[in-house]
């Protein structure tokens, strides 16, 4: 059976309370962690970086790490990468212990419509005085001013955004539409027709995962209807006091959406896995693939000297401005304790960070965070669409515990045939039962 989580990117849960409580009692008193040294002269002692782990993000923090001990010979680096499944655990120990000089952690403030309890241990930290203030670093500037701006958490910066993923968009066979004299679709009613167009010479217009990526779909069908925050935000708020509903309106075009969209998928694609999603991809067997840019790197690789696509934002509404920008959220960011014993290295690290970014990210392969960074020319192509950071979706909605399964996300994609059993509206009655039951308590 299908389960209504969005997408496979990586992401982190946060650590746990006994960290907040251990943390706060060594951390600066008040509702700061105090505000860190300024990046600059010599660093020298023992500098301890704790990581979560993945193949790409650590061969980067590896080259950072190499180049910054050569031109600080007075430091040394102990880089700790642990796996995602146990890095909660870790952190906890090493910011008990004070033993960790830069950590990842993602403070995120959450709005007055939804429970305190939605809160996470971040942000309580943060309250706590558990990071040093960040705001105002020089090296700062160097950052994208609107993924800055994304990752304040209460007006002030605690940490560095090592990169971004996005995931509205669609990447697309550049072979299949030379080939069949198909332009990029930039509104609903294009994408409709390059879809039946292909159909109708027997090609398969969309690859979906169903066990893995169909989420992904559907938050590319949301922003497109709902293209900016600030409409994302006003209705998350509205769906909380009671005054929008699921199976209405906009809401429900969205899953009336993704019911067309499924309709041009690969046969039985509600079983197929992501990485056969994948390879069908690379292998010319659909033309166009709603999916992540964290993907980016195994295409190139396995479609190499047989697979030129490009990557666009999936156009969900007609007005072809409201699909001008990719959706996508921040990935590991980098925090520094307040009880770190070498706060000094640990600033000259993230100062050298930014002003080598190339050594990081050319291993790492998230979109860049850093302004006017060297990078994949993949990702130079999506300029266009990424010069103002847009959260996705996922990245705004707080799901509500206390509503039913069917509104978890809010989308119930998961119960629109073939994934489920319903139609668009059926599905988004579920989704409506399930949230008003949860609204009150």
């Amino acid at each position: 059976m299908a389960t209504t989580k969005f997408h496979r990117a990586r992401g982190l849960a946060l650590a746990s309370v006994v960290a907040v409580g251990a943390i706060a009692l060594t951390a600066c008193s008040g509702s700061s962690g105090g505000a860190a040294p300024t990046a600059g002269g010599d660093a020298s002692g023992t500098l301890n970086i704790l990581v979560s782990s993945a193949t790409g993000s650590d061969a980067g923090f590896q080259a950072v790490t190499k180049a910054f001990e050569k031109k600080y010979p007075k430091v040394n680096v102990n880089l700790t990468a642990v796996p995602n499944e146990n890095y909660n655990q870790a952190r906890s120990s090493r910011l008990t212990a004070g033993s960790a000089d830069i950590v990842v952690a993602f403070p995120r403030e959450v709005p007055s419509y939804v429970p305190a309890s939605n809160e996470g241990d971040d942000a309580r930290l943060a309250d706590q005085g558990g990071y040093l203030d960040l705001t105002g670093q020089p090296f700062l500037k160097t950052i994208n001013p609107t993924v800055l701006a994304a990752t304040k958490y209460k007006g002030k910066n605690y940490t560095v955004p090592t990169g971004l993923s996005y995931y509205t968009g669609m990447f697309y066979n550049k072979k299949i539409f030379k080939d069949n004299n198909l332009q990029v679709p930039t509104t609903w009613s294009d994408l409709l027709k390059v879809c039946a167009a292909l159909k109708a010479k027997g090609v398969v217009p969309l690859g979906i995962a169903g066990k893995d990526s169909a989420g992904v779909m559907t938050l590319g069908v949301t922003t497109g209807l709902y293209p900016t925050a600030d409409a994302m935000n006003t209705l998350a708020k509205d769906l909380y006091a009671g005054k929008a509903q699921l199976n209405t309106g906009k809401q429900l075009e969205v899953l009336q959406k993704v019911q067309t969209l499924y309709g041009y998928a690969e046969p039985n694609f509600a079983g197929v896995s992501y990485a056969t999603m994948t390879s069908d991809f690379v292998n010319g067997k659909f033309a166009m693939m709603p999916d992540g840019t964290w993907n980016t790197t195994t295409l190139q690789q396995s479609g190499a000297g047989k697979l030129d696509f490009g990557y666009v934002p999936l156009p969900s509404s007609d007005t072809a401005s409201d699909n001008a920008n990719l959706g996508g959220k921040v990935e590991l960011s980098l925090a520094v304790p307040a009880n770190a014993k070498n706060p000094k290295a640990a600033i000259q690290w993230l100062d050298f960070f930014t002003k080598n970014y190339h050594l990081f990210n050319d291993k790492a392969g998230f979109a860049p965070a850093v302004q006017g960074a060297s990078s994949d020319p993949f990702y130079a192509s999506i300029q266009p669409y990424t010069k103002t950071f847009l959260p996705a979706w996922d990245t705004i909605w707080i799901t509500n515990a206390k509503a039913g399964p069917a509104a978890s996300v809010p989308w119930n994609w998961a119960g629109i045939s073939p994934m489920g059993s319903s139609d668009a509206k059926g599905a988004a009655d579920a989704a409506q039962k399930d949230w008003q039951a949860g609204l009150g308590k």
